[in-house]
């Protein structure tokens, strides 16, 4: 399997990711009707189609070098987003090893893990990265073990705890997260982390949701997608960096919506980590622009659908309010109004042509 990496990408200040015409057919695409509402919808993270954001453990695209550049670049000017209390040592090696097993395994051409007993070698080609160390011996690694192997793995990590018949969130490497915080939801409870989502609880999605994770077993991984949007192609939306991104959402729009509003999609994965029995919670962050989405007749049509019909609790919870509307209005052109087919598939080989630059995606920097 050979990746195309696109490594000049940039995802703040000035913006220039894309997404290639195979990137945009692989992109997973959240919702299999043309409504929403939260739902847990959890399927065991077994081996996908080739050429799928599923078919390895963890996903590596041609995003991958960008990413792992632009996490460096929040840790320099943050460091607490990768935090992890004490009491969580063997969790950080259980993920080090799932990590670097899997990789490994999946993408052959590009990481390759040997190992001597504890003695083991890393080799990361994408990033040009060689390490010698002892398993179960930080002092052996420039940095620890968790943050060492999660700043080479796309999307988030966070470290969950299982005990007293429940979650904590105990450790995390966060920097690409939708609007919340590690800071401060770091030793919280599974309820008391998930509390400010609307309408679920009522539901008592999240009660059986804990009560399935509570079960989850080693070598039976678990994964399901979340969505929301997001004003330009930007991963850091934290409320740490508010600031920085917060105003762009006032800056949407009918000329620019195609080309900087975002779908932005969460593989979100959880393993059952062998030595601590922590979970690890991986929260892997997907970016469309609208012009890329709607070159998929049935994701533009559907994703007009569902913003049309989002429960306001929703759409105010997601951050959608202020740009729903021009949104709708955009994508209308998509939607004929015939019926849709269930699922979440493309069904096109074939995307359609681009749609005119000056209308979809116009230069900007920043705002």
């Amino acid at each position: 399997m050979s990746i195309a990496f696109k490594p000049d990408e940039s995802f703040r200040d000035v913006y220039t990711y894309r997404n290639s015409e195979e990137a945009i057919l692989r992109f997973p695409f959240p919702f299999p009707e043309d409504r929403y509402m939260y739902s847990v919808n959890i399927e065991p993270h077994t081996s996908g189609a080739p050429g799928t954001v599923l078919r390895a453990a963890f996903d590596i695209d041609e995003h991958y070098i960008a990413e792992c550049r632009d996490r460096a670049l929040t840790l320099e000017h943050d460091p607490l987003r990768c935090q992890v209390l004490d009491h969580m040592d063997a969790a950080q090696w259980d993920t080090l090893e799932l990590i670097m097993e899997s990789l490994a395994h999946d993408y052959p051409e590009y990481f390759q893990l040997e190992r001597d007993g504890t003695r083991w070698h890393w080799t990361n080609r994408p990033l040009g990265l060689t390490q010698s160390f002892v398993f179960g011996d930080a002092d052996t690694l420039p940095c620890p073990p968790f943050e060492y192997i999660t700043r080479q793995a796309q999307g988030d990590y966070v470290l969950l705890d299982h005990r007293d018949d429940n979650l904590f969130m105990d450790g995390g490497m966060v920097t690409t997260q939708a609007d919340w915080s590690l800071d401060f939801d770091l030793g919280m409870s599974f309820m008391e982390w998930h509390g400010p989502v609307p309408l679920a609880h009522q539901a008592g999605i999240f009660e059986r949701a804990l009560k399935f994770l509570l079960r989850l077993q080693s070598g039976a991984p678990v994964r399901r997608l979340n969505w929301t949007m997001t004003v330009n192609p930007r991963l850091d939306t934290s409320p740490e960096h508010y600031p920085e991104w917060g105003p762009d959402r006032a800056s949407i729009t009918p000329e620019n919506v195609g080309g900087k509003l975002h779908l932005r999609v969460e593989l979100q994965t959880l393993f059952r980590l062998p030595r601590s029995n922590a979970i690890l919670f991986g929260v892997r962050c997907y970016l469309i622009g609208l012009d890329e989405l709607a070159r998929v007749p049935k994701w533009g049509k559907r994703l007009h659908r569902v913003l049309s019909t989002l429960p306001p609790e929703l759409a105010e919870y997601k951050g959608l309010v202020r740009y729903r509307e021009t949104a709708c209005q955009w994508l209308a052109q998509f939607d004929d109004g015939a019926p849709t087919t269930p699922g979440t598939q493309a069904e096109v080989d074939r995307l359609s042509p681009p749609l005119d630059e000056s209308q979809a995606r116009p230069s900007f920097a920043g705002s």
